[in-house]
């Protein structure tokens, strides 16, 4: 029983190395670039099952001479965001605003933190999350937490696998402020794909 149980897990950790490659063209990414203009800033978000209350994805949103998502194994996908290895490009307000939507529903709720933070740290993540490289399946958490641990001023926060253990030892940086969403659309997020930003 314990060889069988041994053969799935180097299976599954096997699958889950498979992460798949994405390069966008340079010119779809000279396009999408978007910068905010306001201060540099880290958010985390952290999609929460309603019913068990455990994580299910984690993302890194970093805003500094660019404003880029991090969405490490991630599902999103839109045909004006160009992505490279989990790294979403264009992402202007209207984008996240999409992208909170895509994953609040009736069975998900989505913790926004966001954090101030100075212009040397917010380029350190845009280099970091650049050069990270695409994620397995399931180790989201994990890229976000190795990044964030190396980056002056999160040095309190350990590698995880686990999304609320990031958000939960992410709230505890001073600063931070929290929003939450939740709606009560279908637990079928497929249909929103088809709306613009």
């Amino acid at each position: 029983m314990r060889r069988i149980f041994l053969s799935l897990f180097l299976l599954i950790g096997l699958a889950a190395c498979a992460a798949e490659p994405v390069w966008a063209p340079d010119e779809e990414v000279a396009r999408a670039h978007y910068s905010t203009g306001g201060p540099p800033m880290i958010t985390l978000m952290t999609m929460i099952n309603t019913r068990s209350g455990n994580g299910g994805h984690a993302a890194l949103l970093v805003s500094g001479s660019e404003r880029l998502l991090f969405d490490p194994a991630g599902s999103f996908k839109h045909p004006r965001l160009p992505e490279r290895n989990d790294v979403v490009y264009g992402m202007t307000d209207a984008a996240v605003d999409f992208y909170i939507d895509y994953h609040s529903r009736e069975t998900w709720r989505v913790i926004k933190q966001d954090l101030v933070v100075s212009p040397e740290v917010a380029e350190m993540a845009l280099a970091a999350i650049k050069e990270y490289g695409a994620v397995p399946k399931a180790f989201c958490t994990n890229a976000i937490t190795t990044i964030l641990k190396d980056l002056p001023g999160f040095e309190s926060i350990h590698v995880t696998m686990f999304p609320t253990a990031a958000q939960e030892a992410f709230a505890k940086l001073p600063g931070v402020v929290t929003s939450e969403y939740h709606d009560n659309d279908p637990d079928n997020n497929g249909y929103l794909l088809a709306r613009g930003i």
